[in-house]
C-alpha cells in the first residue's frame, strides 16, 4: 500500500513541463532533451520507490537532478580539455593546437562566403588548392604543391598515382606502422603497388636498391623515421644517394617525412630531424609531410615537388575524395603564414612553443600553478613543483625526452587513482600522468589562460 502511494505522487512528464522549472528547461533546451531528461529520471524515481526508497518525489525534490540530466544530454561530445601530460603532440588529445591567427582566419572564414572556387580577377571558376600553393612553394622551394586530409592520404595518392600494378622499392628498415595501425605496407596494398623490400631491418645499401630494379620498378620510396630510431649497427641510404639512382633510371623518388618540420630545430637543442626544405633541396621528386605535427597546423597530408609529378596526383580523380574542406585549407594557409618569419612562428604556433620553450619558463609556469593551490589545498594533499620530462608526442622526435617541470599531488584522502579519475571526469576534463603514488601535472603542456580553472578543478576534486 504504502508502495502505491508513493508512486503516486510521482509527478507526470506533462507536470513536469507545465512546472516553472519545465519552462525554463524549454527555453535554455531542446525539447526533446528536456523530455529525455525528465522521462529518465521519473524512471529512476520509480525503480528507487519499487526497492523500498522513501525520499520525496516532488517536482521540487526532483529538479535537479532532472535539469543535470538534460544538460548531460545537451552538452556536445568533443570538447576542450586541458591537457597536462606533458605530451605536446597527443594525437588521443587532438594532436596540435592552432593558433591565434589560424583560428581567426578560420572563424572568418566559416562566418562568410570565400574564393574556395572561385577566381575573384577573372569571375571564373578556380581551384581551392590555388589559394594555399604559392605560399608553400615560397616556403619549400618546391616547383608545386597540393594538400589532402592527412599524410596517410598522401602516401596513398602518389602510390596510386605512379606506381598501382607496379613495383616501389623500400628499405625494410623503413615499413613503419604509425597510430591507428597504419602501415606502409597495407597502403601499398590498398593503392594497388607492389612492394619490393631491400636490406635487413637495421641495415640497407645502395646496391640492395640497385640490384631490385626491373622493369615493373615505378617508384624508389625513402620514408623517415619519425616515430621510431634504429639505433647500434644500423645503416640507411640517404636520399641524396637514392636520387642519383633515380635519375639515371629515369625512376621518381618519394620522400614519405611523416612529421613535416619546417624550421631547424638544431639551434633550439633538438638534432635528427630534417626540414622539409633540406628534403626538397636534393631533388626529391615527391615529398609528403602532415600538418598536425611539427608544423603545428590542420590534420593534413602536403604533397610537395616537382611540377610534373604535382600535377598528375592533381588529376587523380581520387584527390576528391581526399580533398581539404575550407576550414582546414583556411588554417593551414594561416599557418603557413606565420612561418614566413621564423621569430614569431616559434613564438605563436603552440606546437612550436611548447616544444621550444625553455626549463625556466616552464619552471615559472608550474610555481604559478602551484601557487593557486597552496591555499586551498594544503590540508588534502602534499604539493611540489618537481623536474621532469616531457615528450613531443605524436609519432615525432621519439628519442628526444625534454627537461620539464611538474606540479607534483600527493592526496592525502584518497588515491592518487580516484584523483586522476575526478579531473579526468570534471569540467573541463583535466588530463594528468600518474608517477608512483602522486599525480603529475606537466606545465609544459598547460597554457597559460587555463592555469586558474586547473586549479579550480584539482580544488574541486581534492575537497
Amino acid at each position: 500500500m504504502e508502495i502505491r502511494y508513493r508512486l503516486s505522487q510521482l509527478p507526470s512528464v506533462d507536470e513536469c513541463l507545465k512546472s516553472s522549472y519545465g519552462g525554463k528547461w524549454l527555453d535554455s533546451f531542446p525539447r526533446k532533451l528536456v523530455l529525455r531528461g525528465i522521462r529518465e529520471v521519473i524512471d529512476s524515481r520509480r525503480k528507487e520507490i519499487l526497492n523500498g526508497a522513501t525520499s520525496d518525489v516532488s517536482i521540487d525534490a526532483i529538479s535537479h537532478d532532472i535539469e543535470k540530466t538534460i544538460k548531460k544530454y545537451s552538452a556536445y561530445k568533443l570538447r576542450p580539455l586541458i591537457n597536462a601530460t606533458g605530451v605536446v603532440i597527443h594525437t588521443n588529445l587532438g594532436r596540435s593546437i592552432l593558433s591565434d591567427k589560424a583560428i581567426d582566419h578560420v572563424t572568418k572564414t566559416a562566418r562568410s562566403y570565400s574564393n574556395l572556387e572561385y577566381e575573384i580577377t577573372t569571375g571564373k571558376r578556380g581551384k581551392r588548392y590555388s589559394n594555399i600553393k604559392d605560399i608553400i612553394k615560397e616556403l619549400t622551394g618546391a616547383e608545386d604543391a597540393v594538400v589532402v586530409n592527412n599524410n596517410a592520404a598522401a602516401v596513398l595518392i602518389c602510390l596510386d598515382t605512379f606506381a598501382k600494378g607496379k613495383e616501389v622499392i623500400v628499405s625494410r628498415g623503413e615499413l613503419v606502422e604509425i597510430g591507428g595501425s597504419f602501415r606502409i605496407p597495407e597502403v601499398m596494398e590498398a593503392s594497388g603497388a607492389l612492394l619490393r623490400e631491400v636490406g635487413t631491418t637495421n641495415k640497407a645499401h645502395l646496391a640492395d636498391y640497385e640490384n631490385a630494379l626491373c622493369g615493373n620498378t615505378a617508384l624508389l620510396l625513402k620514408v623517415h623515421q619519425s616515430n621510431y630510431r634504429v639505433i647500434g649497427f644500423t645503416e640507411e641510404v640517404p636520399i641524396e644517394k637514392l636520387m642519383k639512382i633515380g635519375k639515371e633510371y629515369k625512376i621518381p623518388v618519394v620522400a614519405d617525412l611523416g612529421s613535416g618540420c619546417m624550421i631547424d630545430l638544431k639551434k633550439y637543442g633538438v638534432h635528427g630531424e630534417p626540414t622539409v626544405q633540406e628534403i626538397v633541396s636534393t631533388g626529391a621528386d615527391i615529398v609528403t609531410f602532415s600538418g598536425d605535427k611539427l608544423l603545428g597546423g590542420p590534420q593534413a597530408g602536403i604533397i610537395v615537388g616537382k611540377e610534373k609529378f604535382i600535377q598528375k596526383i592533381q588529376n587523380n580523380p581520387l584527390l576528391r575524395a581526399m580533398r581539404i574542406d575550407k576550414m582546414t585549407l583556411a588554417s593551414l594557409e594561416a599557418t603557413f603564414m606565420q612561418y614566413l618569419d621564423e621569430e614569431k612562428a616559434i613564438k605563436e604556433i603552440p606546437t612550436l612553443r611548447m616544444l621550444t620553450e625553455s626549463a625556466d619558463v616552464i619552471k615559472r609556469r608550474a610555481k604559478k600553478i602551484l601557487s593557486s593551490l597552496k591555499k586551498d589545498i594544503a590540508d588534502h594533499a602534499k604539493l611540489e613543483v618537481i623536474p621532469d620530462e616531457s615528450q613531443a608526442g605524436g609519432g615525432s622526435l621519439p628519442e628526444i625526452d625534454f627537461p620539464t617541470f611538474a606540479v607534483s599531488v600527493k592526496p592525502s584522502n584518497i588515491s592518487v587513482n580516484e584523483l586522476e579519475k575526478r579531473l579526468r571526469l570534471g569540467s573541463p576534463p583535466v588530463i594528468a600522468r600518474i608517477k608512483g603514488d602522486a599525480l603529475l601535472m606537466d606545465a609544459r603542456t598547460v597554457q597559460e589562460g587555463e592555469i586558474k580553472m586547473l586549479a579550480n578543478s584539482v580544488i574541486a576534486a581534492l575537497s
